[in-house]
């Protein structure tokens, strides 16, 4: 399995990015999906997950502005952020779980900046 995670970029404080993760095949396997992220001199944290039945949560720091969201049919993990703050920057990952094992995708950055 692999997962290759995108979108990330440069944007302003206050606006809006959205990750994709595409899965190399089937998603229907994976019991969770999350995104990550660690931000420089820090721990990676969870920042949302989501189940095969679609139950969702979220980190404290981003409930109410990130919106976490997978598409089976196109075996892509989405995370849309928006009003985003500085203290978002960080390097994000996506991740999936089936009874196999757990499974990374490689990291897009995030930067959130004046």
């Amino acid at each position: 399995v692999q997962l290759q995670a995108s979108g990330g970029g440069l944007v302003q404080p206050g606006g809006s990015l959205r990750l994709s993760c595409a899965a190399s095949g089937t998603m229907l396997g994976f019991s969770v999906m999350r995104w990550d992220r660690q931000a420089p001199g820090k721990e990676r944290e969870l920042v949302a997950v989501i189940t095969r039945d679609g139950n969702t949560d979220y980190a404290d720091s981003v409930k109410g502005r990130f919106t976490i969201s997978r598409d089976n049919a196109k075996n892509t993990l989405y995370l849309q952020m928006n009003t985003l703050k500085p203290e978002d920057t960080a390097v994000y990952y996506c991740r999936a779980i089936d009874r196999f094992g757990s499974y990374w995708g490689q990291g897009t950055q995030v930067t959130v900046s004046s």
